[in-house]
């Protein structure tokens, strides 16, 4: 109940207030949105392009949760979260029940700590995407898994065996072959470290497959059948043979790149592993360190040989590095902290150092991060995140005392007071970044239709889609210029040409092709997070001349070129906008 409620507090704030995260979490939410508009629940689609990379599975808990909360397609994205918010609730509440198969209350609770307080963790459990989900499979087969090794001879293992392939199956549905990877990989180390495989026959492998075939197999059937076979051919001939060999979408990093990227992402946990080592070498033979290993260590290994590499695809392995550490820290770290251990003053201050390290620079990011962007802090954000940093910094002076134990409550005070002060306050506080809800809004703002037809140039992310429509154009300038000059019916405040600055000459040079005369409703600015680019789009609309011209195209493309360009004062604008200073004149 102390981890239920405890990671209701952690995950919880953001979820309404942080808007969609590009590009992979609107990928997702816009594909289960189109599932509920077209009632189509196998085939899986953004706009009119077939998304054949991950399987069904974090599409149909997406479409449950809208339809369980009583929405439509128009659900707003936290609907949209809610799996991944449960999935990581649950996922801490089976990291507890992993670790009572191997000891007691204390430590497995130390444990349940770790996993809730993770950095990686409160990401994902904000994001409407598959690792949240995947996590929570992967540890209900490997919880399954643990008691099944465990297992005396003559105990009834019938339900752990259930519970092993259930939690299998549902990792595969959810992303492919990651979950049969890192729980087959963990099985094969048992049976080498063990040097039998007898033990394995209490999963019930025949049963178990069935039972995996019947979960996985009608779905598999039905996309092979809906797309001729084209969703494997991308799924695994491209997006995961294509991730093992190249580093996809500027991912790529050489090895042991995850292993320093777990300082930053397991936090608050690596510092107390690194005080740790000592005592989980010393009980390397115990059962608990052999299956830790045999989960961990050949799953990093292939991890790292990866080319592609992405902070979340470790998570799986937490729990791993999570037991071992907090039983050392029940069974002995305060020693190893206190001196006793020769060299362990000199960890401990490493150990201080990361766990005051990524409070203390998020305090400081806080506070310069929107002065740089050109906004004001969150006032409750900086106070919030800066509590987070001295509850870090307590936390460090009690490792340097040797007490790490009397360090957790401050680590993890100080990851609450980070869930609130970022993820509430300073995060929707970064206007700049959030472009898209801004660009939404001016849309609205500046066409009375209530449904506007909407066509981008240069601004494509898959949370304008989300949060614009499933019908946007996403166009070059030329064909941008022929969708804004089709607006003849008198509708012209129901079409937006979207163009941003790079393109606007072009869109501009166009129009009097087209017999179009654009008037420049309005300008967003802001900073693209995918890149860092500087953003600046127009918000064009046809004028009334437009409709005229359109009777008769030739005659209008005549007049353009006859009559020169209609800018400044000859330019027509909306009743409630001025062209921004430093805008390209209407053509």
């Amino acid at each position: 109940m102390l981890l239920l409620g405890l990671t209701l507090l952690l995950f919880i704030p953001g979820q309404m207030t942080v808007p969609p995260l590009d590009r992979d979490e609107p990928r997702f939410t816009q594909a289960s949105k189109q599932m509920l508009e077209r009632n189509d629940f196998v085939d899986i689609r953004y706009q009119d392009e077939a998304r054949h990379k991950k399987p069904v599975g974090i599409y149909w808990l997406q479409v449950a949760a809208v339809k369980l909360t009583g929405h439509d397609a128009t659900a707003p994205l936290w609907v949209y979260r809610l799996p991944s918010l449960i999935a990581a609730v649950l996922a801490v509440q089976m990291a507890y029940w992993f670790a009572r198969a191997f000891t007691g209350p204390p430590a497995a609770l130390i444990a349940g700590l770790f996993v809730a307080g993770a950095v990686i963790v409160g990401v994902e459990a904000r994001l409407a995407k598959t690792d949240a989900a995947l996590f929570a499979a992967i540890l209900l087969a490997q919880g399954a898994l643990a008691r099944l090794w465990l297992a005396g001879e003559g105990r009834r293992t019938n339900g752990l065996a259930f519970l092993f392939w259930t939690g299998l199956g549902l990792g595969v549905l959810i992303k492919g072959p990651v979950a049969p990877m890192v729980v087959g990989l963990t099985v094969l180390a048992l049976m080498a470290l063990e040097r039998k495989a007898a033990w394995f026959a209490r999963s019930r492998p025949l049963p178990g497959v069935i039972w995996l075939v019947l979960l996985v197999l009608p779905w598999f059937v039905a996309i092979t059948l809906a797309t001729d076979g084209a969703f494997f051919r991308e799924a695994i001939g491209k997006d995961l043979l294509g991730k093992v060999g190249q580093g996809q979408e500027g991912h790529g990093a050489p090895p042991f790149t995850h292993l320093a990227v777990m300082f930053a992402i397991f936090w608050p946990l690596p510092a107390y592993a690194l005080l740790s080592l000592s005592t989980i070498w010393r009980e390397r033979a115990s059962p608990l360190v052999r299956f830790c290993a045999a989960w961990f260590v050949p799953s990093w290994i292939v991890f790292e040989l990866v080319a592609t590499k992405l902070p979340h695809y470790t998570m799986p392995l937490l729990p791993a590095l999570a037991l071992p550490v907090a039983v050392a820290l029940v069974a002995g770290a305060g020693a190893l902290a206190s001196g006793e251990v020769r060299g362990s003053r000199r960890l401990s201050w490493v150990a201080a150092v990361l766990l005051a390290l990524p409070p203390v620079g998020l305090a400081v990011v806080a506070l310069a991060g929107p002065l740089a962007l050109g906004v004001w802090p969150s006032p409750p954000g900086v106070v919030l995140v800066v509590i987070a940093a001295c509850l870090a910094l307590a936390g460090a002076g009690q490792i340097l005392k040797g007490a790490p134990l009397k360090a957790l409550p401050a680590s993890i005070g100080a990851a609450l007071f980070v869930a609130f002060g970022f993820w509430g306050y300073v995060g929707p506080a970064l206007s700049p970044i959030w472009v898209s809800p801004r660009l939404v809004a001016e849309i609205t703002r500046v066409t009375p239709c209530a449904d506007p037809q909407v066509a981008s140039t240069g601004f494509n992310e898959p949370s304008f889609v989300f949060l614009q429509g499933t019908d946007t154009l996403l166009v070059g300038p030329e064909a941008n210029a022929d969708f804004l000059a089709g607006d003849v019916a008198g509708s012209r405040a129901c079409r937006i040409s979207v163009v941003d600055a790079t393109q606007e000459d072009r869109f501009l040079a166009q129009a009097p092709t087209k017999g179009l005369v654009p008037v420049l409703l309005g300008r967003v600015q802001g900073l693209n997070i995918n890149g860092g680019d500087e953003l600046d789009l127009a918000l064009y609309g046809a004028s009334a001349s437009t409709v005229e011209k359109s009777e008769d195209r030739a005659g209008a493309v005549g007049a353009a070129s006859g009559s020169g360009k209609a800018s400044g004062a000859d330019a027509p604008l909306a009743p409630d906008a001025a062209p921004a200073p430093d805008a390209a004149p209407a053509n």
